[in-house]
This record gives C-alpha cells, sequence and structure tokens, in this order.
C-alpha cells in the first residue's frame, strides 16, 4: 500500500499536479515535486539536462544549484510554472553559484525575493524564462527578476519580467554581455546595466516601468562599469510611479524616464524608439544627483561623472511635460513655461572640472548628442540657478564602440 501511494505521488508531479485534486493531495504533490527538484539540483553533474514537465507547481522552499555545466529546461514560458506564492524558506526562488550553466522555457512567479539569481560563473545562458509578481507593482516585490552578477558571458534573451521592486533584468559587476529580444514591464528599473563592461542590450522592449533602460556605475563595488551599447530598442510609456524600497539606488529614478545613464563611461544610445515619457526620453546624470550620494566625498578610484555618452539616430516622441519630483517641476515650468516640456535628453550639468582643458573635456569623455529635440543643461552643481539650452556643446560624435562577442558561443 505504501508503494501505490509513493507511486500516485510521483505520479501527479510528474502529471504536473493537475487542479483536479484535493488540496491535501495537491499540498503533497507540490511537497514532493519541490523536494524532488531540489534533489535533482543537488545530485547534477557536468551535464546534467533538468526537464520539468508542463504544469503549475507550487513551491514553499528556494532552490539551489552549485554544480557547472547544468541545464534547467522547462516545456514553455508559459506552460512550466514555478509558483513561489507560498515561499518561506530561502531569499531567492533560485540561487545558482556555477558556470555553463543554460535555464530556458519556463515561469518563476512570486518570488520572496529574487527570482533568479547567479552568482560568479561564466558562460551563462537565460532564454524564454518569465518573472512575474501576479500582484502587480508592489514594494513588497522581489528586488530582482533576472539577476547575474559578478558574471562572464551572459547571454539573457527572449524573456518577460514583470513587477520587480528594483530591477527586472539586472546585469552588474559582469564582463561580455548580451540583452536582446526581452520585454520589461511594470518593474521600477525595466533593463539595468550597472557596473559592467562591455554589454548589448538590443531588440528589447521597455514599458511601463518607472525607468526604462538604466546603465548605472555605482560606488563601492568590485568593478566599474564602461562600454555599454544601448540600441534597436522599444522604450515607451516608462511612467509607472517609483515603487522601490526607500534608500535602493533605483529609488532616486523619475517616473517618467526612458533610457538613462548615471555616471557611467562610454555608452552609445543609438536606433531606438522611444517615447512618451512625462519626465524625458534620456536622462545623463552624476553620482552626485542621486538619493545614496555621500556628501562626505567618493573613494578616490570611482568616476562620479557621465564620460564619453554618445546619443544619436534614434527616433523620438513626445516626452517632459509632466517631470516627477518638485524639483524637475520648477525647472521644467522656469525654462519653458507652465505649458511647456522638457527637451528629449536632460543632463544634470555635473562634469570633471578637473579634466578640463581651456574649459572644455578631453574629446573621449563628451557628451555627444545628435538628433535629439533639444538638450537641457539643469545646471546641477548650482542648484538649477543657471540651466542652458544652448546644444552647440553636444554637437560632436564620438568612436562607436564594436560589438558585443560571446565566447564560446552560446548553446542553442
Amino acid at each position: 500500500m505504501r508503494k501505490l501511494i509513493l507511486t500516485v505521488a510521483i505520479g501527479a508531479v510528474l502529471a504536473g499536479c493537475s487542479g483536479g485534486e484535493q488540496p491535501a493531495a495537491q499540498s503533497d504533490a507540490d511537497a514532493a515535486f519541490n523536494a524532488k527538484l531540489q534533489q535533482q539540483l543537488l545530485d547534477a553533474k557536468p551535464g546534467t539536462v533538468i526537464d520539468i514537465p508542463a504544469g503549475h507547481y507550487s513551491l514553499k522552499r528556494g532552490l539551489s544549484l552549485r554544480t557547472d555545466g547544468v541545464t534547467i529546461r522547462g516545456a514553455g514560458m508559459d506552460k512550466t510554472v514555478l509558483s513561489f506564492k507560498g515561499q518561506v524558506v530561502g531569499p531567492e526562488g533560485l540561487l545558482v553559484n556555477a558556470s555553463d550553466f543554460t535555464i530556458e522555457n519556463l515561469a518563476l512567479e512570486d518570488t520572496k525575493g529574487d527570482a533568479l539569481k547567479i552568482n560568479q560563473g561564466k558562460n551563462i545562458t537565460i532564454r524564454g524564462v518569465r518573472v512575474e509578481w501576479t500582484g502587480g507593482p508592489k514594494t513588497t516585490n522581489g528586488a530582482y527578476g533576472l539577476y547575474p552578477v559578478k558574471t562572464q558571458n551572459v547571454l539573457i534573451e527572449d524573456s518577460v519580467v514583470i513587477g520587480a521592486s528594483d530591477a527586472g533584468i539586472y546585469v552588474g559587476q559582469s564582463h561580455n554581455i548580451v540583452v536582446r529580444r526581452n520585454r520589461a514591464e511594470f518593474n521600477v528599473a525595466g533593463i539595468e546595466i550597472e557596473n559592467s563592461v562591455n554589454a548589448d542590450v538590443f531588440e528589447n522592449t521597455a514599458t511601463n516601468n518607472t525607468g526604462g533602460i538604466l546603465v548605472f556605475n555605482m560606488p563601492n563595488l568590485s568593478q566599474a562599469g564602461k562600454a555599454t551599447r544601448v540600441f534597436k530598442n522599444q522604450v515607451h510609456d516608462n511612467n509607472t510611479g517609483n515603487f522601490a524600497a526607500k534608500g535602493a539606488a533605483v529609488a532616486s529614478v523619475p517616473a517618467g524616464s526612458g533610457v538613462v545613464v548615471n555616471s557611467n563611461d562610454k555608452v552609445e544610445i543609438f536606433d531606438n524608439d522611444v517615447a512618451n515619457h512625462q519626465t524625458a526620453n534620456v536622462i545623463i546624470s552624476s553620482y552626485f544627483s542621486t538619493n545614496y550620494y555621500n556628501a562626505k566625498g567618493v573613494a578616490a578610484d570611482y568616476n562620479p561623472y557621465p564620460k564619453g555618452i554618445y546619443v544619436y539616430d534614434n527616433r523620438f516622441g513626445p516626452a517632459g511635460e509632466s517631470p516627477d519630483g518638485m524639483k524637475l517641476k520648477m525647472l521644467k515650468t522656469a525654462v519653458y513655461g507652465v505649458s511647456g516640456k522638457f527637451p528629449d535628453v536632460l543632463w544634470d550639468g555635473y562634469a570633471d572640472t578637473k579634466s578640463m582643458v581651456n574649459g572644455k573635456l578631453p574629446d573621449d569623455d563628451r557628451i555627444c548628442i545628435v538628433g535629439a529635440n533639444g538638450v537641457l543643461n539643469a545646471d546641477g552643481p548650482n542648484d538649477y540657478k543657471n540651466p542652458s539650452t544652448d546644444t552647440k556643446p553636444y554637437e560632436c560624435t564620438l568612436p562607436k564602440l564594436p560589438p558585443v562577442v560571446l565566447e564560446p558561443a552560446p548553446k542553442a
């Protein structure tokens, strides 16, 4: 009899825990699935493929993997659903400390904290993964959806993230990154590249976030960020009120921000469609305009200024009519009138004066803007007292960055 009961329970798991069972049986089947999946992750060896059949599985415990060379594969992002709505153990849905890792064709829903965190791995592929907090935008949602950090050779493609209280798709302190053909919606930051080197972000859709696509460089992290290309993206209607936790870096991102560059170097923004942002289509800013600015100063090796920013050949739509925050509202009214609006590009005005020669930055450190409908230097260093609409300082070009090449190429 005991063998028969066990067989029935396992059968229910493999069948995807269909809704026809009684609640107690459903709970037992979900617990058995949770235990079995974690054991598969513990027993995995390089080359192991863990296939998860179609079904809706409720997990109360987070999962972890520490073996290189593992693939986790579902039947589709809307067919294989791992729900952590009742999670009571573990800060993440799935924590991976491994290289040569692939996850594809499944969904992670309602995790207590971050949905998928990958720490210190090489050759990471995330494909066709949906992360969602199904209750809509809330501060209590997990901070990060897809979250590789301190990684190398990262591909995130054809995935969807909805509802993260920090960043939907985030890559931090990493090298060689491709983020393509994803959709980020109703997150604070749709897609964020932070303190990373060599990133290509293209053919994504970022909409209904607080800020669409962010390229940040934070202090006190393991490396500085540079060399990011943001191109061929659809970035529109990112006007959701900022619901980040108090003190989070993205808590200072104004609602209605399209593409935001903060304190990063060598960033190209081109061939994007950017429109319908209440604050601005593009914001270029420094550490000094953030909520984490420490008036005591920054570490000697930290660059708090945006340098070498090249914005060109984008298609900009309406923006800037109702900026977020009292200071920005007052600035807009002072420069453009009550019924006016900010131009396509808003720069906070902070520049590295120590590196200037005859009042000009070195050529490679300039902010160059081609094809935008105006630029506003907000004069942040003087508390917005002398903003400038002169576009001549930005009439320049910069050397173009090379495409990112992932080596070895990710598995198809």
